[in-house]
């Protein structure tokens, strides 16, 4: 099934979810859209993307508080779910199964139906708290990949790091992007 979710809650960053949802659409992968009211908070700060405008980038999208969307149920079938950006209230819910929206719930079901689950996590510094969701989320089988850039690819511009960041997600749903330089590719060995 070529059909993705994707979740934007209300850490910095809402970049992240948007180029996500921009790269999908070139593969020609479903996705399905729900936003936290933190993550809508937070595009109305960070961007000037309007609600319509951050939608349209989806196939489909749901309100976070719609509970009884598709997502939530493990018998709708997807690839899995990225999460970008992940706050730290996001992996917290999604860490202890008390899921409170569409958001966590639908991260919820990915890890019980064994679905590939990546969190692009954005917070810094952690305390002992932070980790151990990092650690509940990785040992139910998640993914936490805290979006930090990579500078072998010789980074020009944000969205070169917003990119190279993105494609590297999606690598993990086993999708190419092919919009990066990836490391001993394309290099001739000196000897």
């Amino acid at each position: 099934m070529r059909r993705l979710i994707v979740g934007i809650s209300g850490a910095s960053g809402i970049v992240y979810g948007a180029q996500a949802l921009c790269a999908l659409r070139k593969l020609q992968i479903e996705t399905h859209l729900v936003v936290s009211s933190a993550g809508e908070r937070t595009r109305a700060s960070e961007t000037s993307l309007s609600q319509n405008d951050l939608r349209e980038l989806a196939s489909v999208y749901y309100p976070a508080a719609d509970i009884g969307a598709p997502i939530a149920s493990g018998s709708f079938q997807t690839m899995g779910m990225l999460v970008a950006p992940c706050s730290i209230h996001t992996l917290s819910e999604i860490a202890t199964g008390v899921t409170g929206n569409l958001l966590t719930r639908a991260a919820d079901v990915c890890l019980k139906e064994r679905r590939r689950l990546v969190l692009l996590l954005r917070e810094t510094p952690l305390h002992l708290g932070h980790i151990r969701s990092m650690l509940a989320v990785t040992e139910a089988g998640g993914i936490v990949m805290p979006p930090v850039p990579a500078f072998y690819a010789q980074p020009k511009t944000i969205q070169d790091i917003v990119d190279h960041t993105v494609a590297r997600a999606l690598d993990l749903f086993g999708l190419d992007t092919q919009t990066f330089p990836r490391w001993g590719e394309d290099r001739r060995i000196e000897e």
